[in-house]
């Protein structure tokens, strides 16, 4: 990867790209910073265009952190990306219960989200308390309409109670990408999000998929620790900066 600071200046070379959608959703003018070694360098007047700037960088990139502190961004939350690889299987344990979910469904996901989704990246001091919650709250619902995600599957119990929810996204030919996995608030069953996951894989393979992948917060010790007993292997780690 070619390094997006000027050798021996510590200039950073990036543009600042519009967050058209997230600006509007949560009316605040964003952008985030496109780094290329092509690009101008970097600069407070380019910065100052937006009232909120976003930087995503390799957590082993620690000049390019350095340099965009003395450019006022500061640490926001550590982001890891991660990869299950389908192998062909003749297992024939079963599924649990579950469905695709329907429009009617939409007003108790878009609630179950709100609070299980409450503590994101998306946070005090930079958006206001509520904000993290509605941003998931919506991401849900575009799930369940097939935009963006292409689908959102629930898990229930035998008597069609909600146990939760995953959504999904086919990127290419190969390749899927969780977007939403969570417990519905006050299921206290164990096992629902091993039960999620073996649901992703079998939906994967079912469109002819031979990886899933995900990302979760660095701070989200119980999703890594899910991830990794299925098999999944750490592909990057990265940090989000915001000024």
């Amino acid at each position: 990867m070619t390094h997006p600071i000027s050798a021996g200046q510590g200039e950073i070379r990036a543009t600042v790209e519009p967050l058209v959608w997230e600006s509007e959703f949560f009316q605040i003018d964003s952008g985030k910073l496109n780094f290329s070694p092509s690009a101008p360098v970097l600069t407070l007047d380019a910065l100052g265009a937006f009232t909120l700037t976003q930087a995503n960088i390799a957590a082993d990139n620690l000049a390019l952190a350095d340099a965009l502190a003395d450019l006022g961004f500061r640490l926001t939350e550590g982001e890891v990306d991660l990869c299950v690889l389908l192998h062909p299987t003749t297992a024939t344990a079963p599924l649990p219960r579950w469905r695709e979910a329907t429009p009617d469904d939409i007003p108790a996901l878009r609630g179950a989200a709100s609070r299980v989704f409450a503590l994101s990246r998306f946070r005090v001091p930079w958006y206001q308390p509520e904000d993290s919650g509605r941003f998931y709250a919506q991401w849900v619902e575009n799930a369940v309409r097939g935009t963006f995600d292409h689908c959102c599957l629930l898990v229930e119990e035998t008597a069609g109670n909600p146990q939760g929810w995953v959504t999904l996204r086919r990127v290419n030919d190969s390749d899927a990408r969780i977007g939403l996995l969570g417990v519905w608030p006050g299921v206290t069953v164990r096992g629902i999000g091993s039960q999620l996951m073996a649901l992703a894989e079998a939906w994967c393979r079912q469109q002819g998929l031979i990886r899933l992948r995900v990302a979760t917060q660095v701070s989200n010790v119980a999703a890594l620790r899910l991830y990794l007993r299925r098999g999944a292997t750490i592909e990057s780690t990265a940090y989000w900066l915001y000024r």
